[in-house]
């Protein structure tokens, strides 16, 4: 019955979405305790975004409860080591290091003695990249391949770059036989074209998709998610599962209270909007929203992101008096707060109507006039 319902144009999309789920594989999942620690080997080209790779990883390895340790084994650019340093300390993981004397493949079996005297259960390596396959390179990802029997050879690949990371994943298979597929800038690639066709030329599962800049910017692929981001259909889980671990859920309802219950303030309005900030940028976010994902293609949204961190300059220009309570704020306080945020008066008078309007409606709400509240947002008076 429901098959029948179906217009023809959504039975085609519901054929190819059906088929692109096939094409682009099961859910891969990284082989973890199998091998004691787990070693993980990363390997592709200069520019993949690589080193960051294996910060993310780490530290979506330790969310999972793992401890892991991070290994530079790129000798041929110092700045990808400082770079790996200062990420590990940055989110406070572990880095192994012996500069840029020591061969990668004692580098990295150093790097194993290390992980097993401090209790790290998974060692991910950092190996060096080039701006183009050679041969040496590869020698040297078989030589490290060679010494610590890695369980995991994951090839960081970027998406952006179409039929090269395509060229790029059949070389490195054929060299040191990938298990698996990261791919990162996954945000930018719209159609998804080079996740199908290196699924499809090496028979080895994407395991992760790198899907932003910042270092919580990683997902675990599934298949029919990224199917339906392809064919503009949105992707609710994986925002979810986002909204899950980047939110401070205690933090979330208590605000939620403070609105319901008029006590509201410019603290709390800030507070979640630097937690909405670690979601990712507005752009982003509304591409995983059914429906409005079409719609916000033919918006600009490069203003929206520009209000925002305007309207967080102007709360945090503030003195803490006056963001528990904005009626404090004059106009002789309105100068001080424009100059210390490099906006105008103008811009502070809209900042503090809109809250005052906003706490407005929630008290209609608490009062128990929820019609009347709505009517007021609907017809364009809040």
């Amino acid at each position: 019955e429901v098959m029948t319902s179906l217009t023809p144009g959504q039975m085609v999309v519901k054929i190819v979405n059906e088929e692109l789920e096939r094409t682009l594989g099961e859910a891969g999942r990284l082989e973890l305790g199998r091998q004691s620690p787990t070693i993980i080997m990363l390997v592709g080209l200069q520019g993949a975004g690589k080193t960051t790779m294996a910060a993310k990883l780490a530290l979506h390895l330790r969310r999972g409860g793992s401890r892991p340790l991070l290994v530079a084994a790129d000798t041929y650019r110092p700045a990808a080591i400082d770079q790996l340093q200062t990420l590990g300390k940055q989110l406070d993981i572990p880095v192994y290091s012996e500069g840029t004397t020591s061969r990668p493949p004692d580098i990295c079996a150093n790097g194993v003695k290390q992980a097993k005297a401090t209790g790290a259960t998974v060692v991910i390596l950092d190996t060096a990249g080039r701006l183009n396959i050679d041969e040496m390179m590869m020698d040297e990802i078989k030589a490290i391949k060679t010494r610590v029997q890695p369980i995991e050879t994951l090839l960081v690949a970027d998406a952006m770059t179409g039929q090269q990371a395509v060229r790029v994943a059949t070389d490195f298979n054929n060299a040191v036989n990938i298990t698996g597929l990261i791919l990162t800038k996954i945000d930018g690639d719209a159609r998804g074209g080079a996740a199908i066709s290196m699924r499809e030329v090496t028979g080895v599962p994407i395991k992760f998709l790198g899907t932003g800049e910042k270092l919580s910017a990683i997902e675990v692929f599934h298949p029919d998610r990224l199917a339906n981001r392809i064919l503009g259909m949105g992707d609710v889980l994986t925002l979810i599962e986002r909204a899950q671990q980047e939110l401070d859920q205690e933090e979330a309802q208590r605000a939620g209270k403070r609105l319901m219950e008029g006590e509201f303030n410019l603290d709390d309005f800030l507070s979640q909007m630097q937690q909405m900030k670690k979601l990712g940028p507005i752009a982003q976010l509304l591409e995983m929203v059914p429906g409005i994902n079409k719609m916000a293609k033919d918006v600009d949204l490069s203003g929206a992101e520009g209000e925002l961190k305007r309207v967080e300059a102007i709360i945090q220009s503030m003195t803490a008096e006056e963001r528990r309570n904005p009626k404090i704020i004059k106009a002789s306080r309105k100068r001080r707060i424009a100059k210390g945020s490099g906006t105008s008066v103008q811009d502070v008078n809209v900042l503090l109507k809109q809250f005052r309007e906003m706490q407005e409606m929630m008290r209609n709400f608490k009062r128990g006039g929820r019609r009347s509240a709505l009517n007021n947002l609907f017809s364009g008076r809040m």
